[in-house]
């Protein structure tokens, strides 16, 4: 069977991975739950990476009641989120202390749960993209980081996943605001083979021509001219535009890159965006900081290039 034996490991020290993770109420409580679907489906990656687990109160108590707390044998629990769980998670993601800061947040976002835009929330996800930490809002971006991140240090493949790798047929969302689009074309360089393999490409605005142009510069004029569709840009109504794709499952992952540090006029259309990929958890996946997002990168080229059916 294949193995990732190529890669590179997330943690060079002794020091195991810390994630923090909370799943709203709704993602908790049923038998077929994201939660339970996430820690049964990635048993293998959790075995693998052996992670601590810095877990807020209800979430830990919903592993207990469905018998899961062999997924997470390593754990801290936090209070629950009404006693301050979640504050306590996001001063984690920006502690500089290696014993007490967390490496990842999974955050399994309902998108109609009110609590999911309280500041704390928020704040959560904005330290995230700030600190460089993978923020995962759906059921799909968790399992397949998890499982990355897993083959990344030798675990074999999961082929039950194989279905949600092949990116012939497949579409990418390209975003980046006005700060983060030098980076997003290198990003895009770097990684243009494997975008390549996608069958469709979209982008906002600005992004869009800029990628079109890159893309001219490697392929040629001719091939490279519509490389990405362009939408309108996205205090134009773009992220709506590319919201209705992933809502209709032709779009499952979005490179997001943010600024976080300026006043954005059309944050609705964003979040909108990002609760399009949350109404569709176990399908759409969005990644928004530029170091998990080329690490994030480079082990998808590493996946698609061990395959195993």
């Amino acid at each position: 069977m294949s193995t990732f034996s190529t890669f590179n490991t997330l943690n060079t020290s002794a020091k195991p991975m810390r994630i923090g993770l909370i799943a709203n109420r709704s993602h908790q409580d049923a038998t077929d739950s994201a939660l339970v679907q996430l820690l049964r489906g990635a048993r293998s990656a959790l075995h693998q990476l052996q992670p601590e687990m810095i877990v807020v109160g209800r979430t830990l108590d919903a592993i207990l009641t469905h018998g899961l707390i062999d997924s997470c044998p390593q754990y801290e629990r936090f209070p629950y989120g009404r006693e301050g769980g979640l504050m306590k998670l996001v001063s984690r993601v920006v502690d500089r202390d290696p014993a007490r800061t967390v490496d990842a947040v999974i955050y399994l976002i309902d998108p109609v749960d009110p609590s999911s835009i309280f500041p704390e929330a928020l704040a959560l996800k904005r330290q995230c993209v700030i600190h460089g930490k993978p923020f995962l809002a759906t059921l799909a971006a968790a399992r397949e980081w998890l499982e990355l991140e897993a083959c990344a240090t030798g675990k074999p493949i999961d082929t039950s996943l194989n279905a949600s790798f092949k990116f012939d047929g497949e579409g990418i969302a390209l975003i980046a605001h006005d700060a983060m689009k030098n980076r997003m074309l290198t990003l895009a360089e770097k990684h243009f083979a494997l975008l390549d393999q996608f069958s469709y490409r979209y982008a906002t605005g600005t992004t869009g021509g800029l990628l079109n142009q890159l893309a001219q510069k490697i392929k040629g004029k001719e091939a490279g001219e519509n490389w990405v569709k362009p939408f309108l840009s996205g205090p134009l109504g773009g992220d709506a535009q590319i919201a209705e794709l992933v809502l209709d499952k032709q779009i499952r992952r979005i490179l997001f890159l943010e600024d976080p540090h300026v006043a954005r006029q059309h944050e609705a259309d964003i979040q909108l965006l990002e609760r399009a990929a949350r109404t569709v958890t176990d399908f759409a996946s969005v990644i928004s900081d530029v170091d998990g997002s080329d690490r994030w990168l480079s082990l998808l080229t590493k996946r698609t290039i061990h395959p195993q059916s």
